[in-house]
């Protein structure tokens, strides 16, 4: 789920426009890593790009829609959620492959996070991210209760799966830590332990 926002550029065929895109989205992330969302120009875009601007103006029109179809290239990449053959080590290695893509120097994941502040498109797309990439990773959960690991009654998997990512983002983002080696397989064993204890059961209320 690394924000699923993964730096790989968006390859898929279709010609000079879809190789424009690439180069232009890859700018993007380059300009957004190295010099933030203040720094984030039309210009500098289309100059890293190797584009002229008014083709980059054309079709992207402003900053905001360079980063929504930044957002919309992350959703398309074909990443699949890890499958180690139980929950624990699911979670561990989604949260390995968080804490990968915020510690990275820079870190276009956290730059991403950053500039959704100052774009509502950008901040809508990514919460759309955010939902598709939670809903994908939901799997993980009902494996884990086909095996046996969690209770039988249903797991509100979204609530779990928050509770075994947050720590990375809250150490990493908010306070700004060292990475911590150990922190991935830790938050992703408190989530578990507190799964099987009935944490995120969903309580069906009974009729009146």
């Amino acid at each position: 789920m690394t924000d699923s926002l993964d730096t790989t550029s968006d390859r898929r065929p279709g010609g000079r426009t879809a190789r424009i895109r690439a180069q232009v989205l890859d700018a993007v992330r380059a300009e957004l890593a190295e010099r933030g969302h203040e720094g984030l120009t039309m210009e500098g875009v289309a100059t890293r790009a190797g584009v002229h601007r008014a083709t980059v103006y054309r079709r992207w029109r402003d900053v905001g829609g360079l980063l929504v179809d930044v957002i919309d290239a992350a959703g398309e990449i074909d990443w699949e959620p890890p499958n180690t053959g139980s929950l624990r080590g699911d979670l561990t290695a989604l949260n390995q492959e968080i804490q990968e893509s915020l510690v990275v120097q820079p870190s276009f994941a956290v730059a991403l996070m950053a500039a959704s502040f100052h774009s509502e498109q950008a901040a809508r797309a990514q919460t759309q991210l955010w939902t598709d990439r939670y809903a994908q990773c939901e799997v993980l959960v009902e494996r884990a209760v086909e095996r046996g690991e969690l209770p039988a009654e249903r797991t509100d998997a979204r609530s779990l799966l928050i509770a075994a990512t947050a720590p990375l983002y809250h150490q990493l983002v908010l306070l700004r830590a060292d990475p911590d080696p150990h922190l991935p397989k830790r938050a992703a064993e408190a989530a578990v332990l507190a799964a099987g204890a009935g944490a995120f059961s969903v309580r069906r209320t009974r009729p009146l």
